[in-house]
């Protein structure tokens, strides 16, 4: 048997058994009636979405960067994790058709240290410029029995018009996906990639051309937020999804259709490397990461071809990796996920 994310320490089914156990209570604080306040969307969906008046809704979404954190301390470079804070969380807020405008960010941090704040800070604004949104706060709590080293999490909110809202319930067989190139491993996945890596590696040896492990593990995360407002504005699109933990099985959670993926792109060298060093199932590496998709897009079949360049007018590469199909769960090689 080879690596999985599970013995690496990080089990997803046991987690999605902790999230409808925590679901199951937050779900009766949700208000549907048509008022400010009112619950758009049910929880599970990548965004929250509260209505504002009678043409608008606010979109909510939190998240954080994970053990990429622990890279970032072991190679003491802390510019470029707060581009992926920014991304973990517009990706989100874009995935319900809502034009991100702001986040705030929680830093829970055992000893204050204004050099790592600072670096911190530019990578905060150098995500929040790329994603053409402001940070309006935050809050660094300092809490030493808790935390060893630091957490990184935040918030962004969004907002769209109501009757444009983007939630999958159009989708139907045939509809084309269309998947956007990741930058690399993004922050999902990391507890199981450092596990692999370093066991065989040290985290300053070059494997990747000029690049390091560690460099290779600490590329930051991509922001779609600038094609996808676009893809928005000029064609009618089906369903957004953000591959982040749970891979392309992420699709599943937006539609009753399912997915035929058939045509995906050559993953990127890092999680080449993973999966023999580790001896991982294709299965396992699908689950877990993004394997070279960072985001997807639904469309009308006719409609992917226009997608695909004004995502690449955007510096962002586009491909149709599959179809939407009448049968449940997404089918990737000769396995399935997301059930």
């Amino acid at each position: 048997m080879g690596m999985t994310y599970a013995k690496a320490g990080v089990d997803i089914d046991k987690k999605s058994l902790a999230i409808k156990s925590l679901v199951s209570q937050l779900g009766k604080t949700l208000r549907f009636r048509k008022k400010v306040g009112e619950s758009l969307s049910k929880i599970g969906h990548f965004s929250g979405l509260i209505r504002l008046g009678d043409t608008r809704a606010l979109a909510v979404s939190t998240d954080g960067v994970g053990t990429k954190i622990l890279v970032a301390q072991a190679l003491g470079k802390y510019d470029t994790i707060g581009i992926d804070l920014v991304a973990m969380n517009v990706n989100d807020i874009i995935c319900v058709g809502a034009e991100p405008l702001t986040m705030v960010d929680y830093i829970a941090i055992d000893d204050p240290d204004p050099e790592i704040t600072r670096e911190i800070g530019r990578g905060l604004a150098k995500g929040a410029r790329t994603a053409n949104i402001s940070i309006c706060g935050g809050e660094i709590a300092v809490i030493p029995e808790i935390v060893k080293g630091f957490d990184l999490v935040g918030l962004a909110v969004g907002i769209v018009d109501i009757d444009k809202i983007i939630t999958g319930e159009k989708i139907k067989p045939g509809d084309a996906v269309i998947g956007l190139e990741s930058s690399g491993i993004h922050s999902n996945g990391l507890t199981l990639a450092r596990k692999v890596l370093l066991k065989k590696h040290g985290i300053n040896e070059k494997l990747f051309g000029r690049k390091t492990v560690g460099e290779e593990l600490l590329v930051p995360t991509k922001i779609y937020v600038r094609e996808v407002m676009e893809v928005i504005k000029k064609v009618e699109v089906k369903c957004l999804a953000n591959i982040t933990g749970g891979g392309l099985g992420n699709l599943y959670r937006l539609t009753k259709y399912g997915f035929l993926i058939d045509s995906l792109p050559e993953p990127q060298d890092i999680f080449k490397v993973i999966q023999k060093e580790g001896g991982i199932s294709e299965r396992e590496m699908y689950r877990t990461f993004n394997m070279g998709v960072g985001f997807c897009i639904v469309a009308a079949q006719e409609d992917a071809r226009k997608i695909i360049k004004i995502c690449r007018k955007n510096d962002t590469k586009a491909f149709i990796i599959g179809k939407v199909v009448k049968e449940r769960g997404v089918r990737i090689k000769n396995f399935v996920l997301g059930y």
